[in-house]
């Protein structure tokens, strides 16, 4: 039997416990032995790889994170230490990964295919959706309903005190969370750093909302915009005229239990990463479209920037036409 394995790279998302889940039973539906490495390519370098089976995947779908671990490896750039991971996978004959990460986990893993041969296939697991050549990556669905969750919550309580609200979600600089979370929300606001914006277009029309009624607000934005956030609460008491409030959704946005979608699509895209590399995908990237899932390189996914849909830019239009 073939051995195989797999790690997670970079920030955790709510998705890759399905995915740890089926990876190992699929392996094995396969003929192939599989291998978690623990803590990403820290564990890969330090040799914490062991074999596994199914009572080591029991009773984990539902559970958001990781339990083989996550990390950012500063090391694993470094010549030295991926000959030595090299090394830690030919103890274990090992010659397949399966990497659950973003872009640059996906960069690593091509240098180290290039000088190695060590085939691999990515997975994008992000909730970010900000890697290019893919629609969709992991746990997206699940930080969106994080979010959707806590603005529906914040919206009682701005409605009922008379505020508005002014949340941030994450995205670093890609600002699709917070695009579809205030298109799915009814936010009155959303500012991401794909989109120029001026807050002073604003002030006529919320003003005119105010004296017809209207007695709260609810802004979603990106953490990467210019301003912060309490900047735009400032400018909601001060030109506006409302009480105002902030709140930074942070790392819940990573957690929680994963949505159907999420383990639906951790049990496709894991198919089809073992699929592929059992059919001489040797260093390719699983992505999804709207064509369904697809093979694309490393050129194509983590070398290219990625771009929010056109549709989704153009409902983002239609709200701001205040």
């Amino acid at each position: 039997m073939k051995n195989i394995a797999i790690l997670c790279s970079g920030g955790d998302v709510s998705g890759m416990n399905p995915a740890i889940k089926h990876f190992v039973e699929y392996a094995l539906q396969n003929n192939l032995t599989p291998h978690f490495i623990l803590n990403g390519y820290e564990g890969l370098i330090d040799n914490k790889i062991k074999k596994v089976s199914y009572s080591d995947v029991a009773g984990i779908i539902n559970k958001g994170g990781t339990k083989i671990g996550s990390s950012r490896s500063k090391r694993f750039m470094q010549k030295e230490y991926r000959t030595l991971a090299k090394e830690n996978l030919d103890q274990h004959d090992i010659d397949m990964l399966v990497v659950l990460g973003g872009d640059g986990s996906f960069r690593g893993m091509d240098i180290f295919y290039k000088e190695h041969g060590v085939k691999f296939c990515g997975i994008p697991s992000t909730i970010d959706n900000d890697i290019a050549g893919t629609s969709y990556c992991l746990g997206v669905d699940t930080a969106l309903n994080v979010i959707r969750n806590a603005i529906d919550s914040i919206r009682d309580t701005a409605s009922s005190f008379g505020r508005a609200f002014v949340i941030e979600t994450m995205g670093r600089d890609c600002g699709y969370l917070a695009l579809v979370s205030a298109l799915t929300s009814g936010a009155e606001l959303c500012l991401i750093p794909e989109v120029n914006y001026s807050l002073q277009k604003y002030e006529q029309s919320f003003k005119k909302q105010i004296s017809n009624g209207r007695n709260y607000f609810i802004a979603v934005v990106s953490e990467g915009i210019a301003q912060e956030s309490q900047e735009i609460a400032q400018w909601f008491q001060e030109k506006i005229g409302i009480e105002s409030r902030v709140t930074v959704l942070g790392h819940i946005q990573r957690g929680g239990n994963p949505t159907v979608y999420d383990r639906l699509m951790a049990y496709k895209f894991v198919s089809n990463a073992i699929d592929g590399l059992l059919h001489g995908k040797n260093n390719t990237i699983v992505c999804f479209n709207d064509n369904g899932f697809s093979y694309k390189s490393i050129e194509e996914v983590a070398f290219k920037t990625n771009s929010l849909d056109k549709d989704l830019l153009k409902h983002l239009q239609e709200l701001s036409n205040v």
